[in-house]
């Protein structure tokens, strides 16, 4: 099914697939839109009465004519060549994860083979790879796949998101707590930060998935489900989530501050593995070695059971 927000509207619309051409509008007619003469080096530019960026003062920045652009917003890019698109990417100051989410659109305006079908969203990890999360001790270590499912961990990475694990509204997704659960707020001091990153994550999946059945399917339910998911979403934002900084308010040893790495797995496409580590001689890092010796005293836990029933395909 697809579906699409209008910002304008203001409602969802339903239907097969992902509706690309009001994808490639939208984020072109932002991007352009929060852009100011100014910060694009245009000199005066006359009354305006929106502060971004004229399409004629964005064809002149490409070098391309006025209709091309004006056929690009209206979210066709069949046949716009590559060359083209990063000439439009700078022009509009786009970064890099807002370049590759262009050209995914673009990939994705191409007609889809019917032989092609698109491979369902990976559920479960290679026991290979459990056995290697199950390897590191000290910090914190799990995987998502593209639809924020946390899909494995270690015992600490299980201990640390177990209010996640254990909330069963949110079936195990990080998209479905962060918007859709109270304690989400509590969990995640840097709440607002966090969502950001969410929607973005999301944002940039869909383009590069937008035949994604079960994708869309979570995207559809926190759009209808969620004021402040449907707020941001409109906003078109993409974003990279491969380094940082997170801070957690964890019910069993409190506050929590970590850096955080991304690596994506490149024998499971769609993966990503995220490791949390502390400031060494850190409150955290006493915090974390306390979030341990719980996790290896309690027995049968709610997560410890969830986790021994779990397949591991």
């Amino acid at each position: 099914m697809y579906w699409q927000y209008s910002s304008t509207s203001g409602c969802a619309s339903y239907g097969v697939g992902m509706d690309n051409q009001a994808e490639v509008s939208e984020f072109l007619r932002t991007r352009r839109d929060r852009l100011t003469p100014a910060q694009a080096g245009i000199l005066g530019g006359g009354r305006r009465r929106v502060p971004g960026l004229r399409r004629e003062e964005l064809a002149a920045l490409a070098g391309t004519s006025v209709d091309y652009i004006a056929k690009m917003e209206r979210g066709n890019l069949a046949g716009v060549s590559a060359e083209v698109l990063d000439a439009v990417a700078r022009a509009l100051q786009l970064d890099d994860a807002e370049t590759e989410h262009l050209h995914d659109l673009a990939r994705a305006s191409a007609p889809v083979s019917p032989r092609k079908r698109p491979k369902p969203p990976v559920t479960t990890v290679r026991p290979t790879l459990q056995r290697f999360l199950d390897a590191i001790t000290g910090t914190p270590v799990w995987v998502r796949n593209h639809r924020m499912d946390y899909l494995a961990g270690n015992d600490l990475g299980e201990a640390l998101f177990s209010p996640i694990l254990q909330d069963a509204a949110s079936r195990r997704n990080n998209a479905l707590f962060t918007f859709l659960s109270p304690a989400a707020r509590i969990y995640y001091p840097d709440w607002e930060q966090g969502a950001d990153g969410v929607v973005a994550s999301l944002r940039s999946h869909a383009g590069r998935n937008p035949h994604d059945k079960s994708l869309t399917d979570l995207i559809g339910e926190l759009v209808t489900r969620s004021d402040d998911f449907r707020y941001r979403w409109a906003k078109h934002d993409v974003r990279f989530h491969r380094a940082g900084t997170k801070r957690i308010h964890h019910p069993a040893v409190g506050d929590l501050e970590f850096s955080f790495e991304a690596l994506e797995l490149p024998d499971s496409p769609g993966l990503t593995m995220f490791a949390y580590t502390t400031e060494p001689g850190s409150a955290s890092e006493e915090r974390v070695r306390l979030l341990g010796s719980l996790a290896a005293t309690t027995t049968a836990t709610p997560v410890d059971a969830q986790r021994q029933g779990r397949p591991r395909e």
